[in-house]
């Protein structure tokens, strides 16, 4: 089962530090809907590493970010579809609005970031950077959203 705790990936990861550690990315999102943009996003993710970790908010989460009426898939099928994906090694679920506490417990090698951000704008890029890390920008650009997904379906 790819989904995992925070502690048990914590656990999981530092048992493969050493000399010939992986190198972690980490790479986050609602995951509401899965379509193209999100699978190229992960996709070039896992090609900066050896390990993809991906958090994926939680129903609570995505509520405070999306409004109401989301998320359409609960957390528990969004994980297993994105955990479906053959470039993903691990899912974790979390409730906060960002990352900052899953990055300054696992501290990835790398944060993958979508292309709606610049290296400068991603708002967990400082901490990031304290402990060593580097932010990436990757995937295709920004022209796929669940949003327009959702209107198109009910359009027709």
């Amino acid at each position: 089962m790819k989904l995992k705790t925070v502690q048990d990936l914590s656990a999981l990861l530092k048992g493969k530090k050493g000399q010939h550690a992986p190198r972690v990315v980490m790479a986050n999102g609602c995951f509401d809907l899965l379509h193209v943009g999100h699978v190229r996003y992960l996709q070039a993710a896992r090609g900066l590493g050896d390990v993809l970790v991906v958090a994926i908010n939680s129903d609570r989460s995505v509520r405070k970010l999306k409004g109401l009426g989301r998320p359409i898939l609960n957390e528990t099928e969004r994980a297993l579809l994105v955990g479906s994906l053959a470039c993903v090694d691990y899912v974790v679920i979390f409730n906060e609005l960002n990352v900052i506490k899953i990055l300054k417990t696992l501290k990835p090698s790398i944060h993958a970031k979508g292309t709606d951000y610049t290296e400068a704008s991603v708002p967990e890029g400082a901490i990031v950077r304290t402990y060593g890390g580097v932010v990436k920008i990757v995937g295709d650009p920004k022209n796929h959203a669940t949003r327009d997904m959702i209107r198109q379906i009910a359009e027709s």
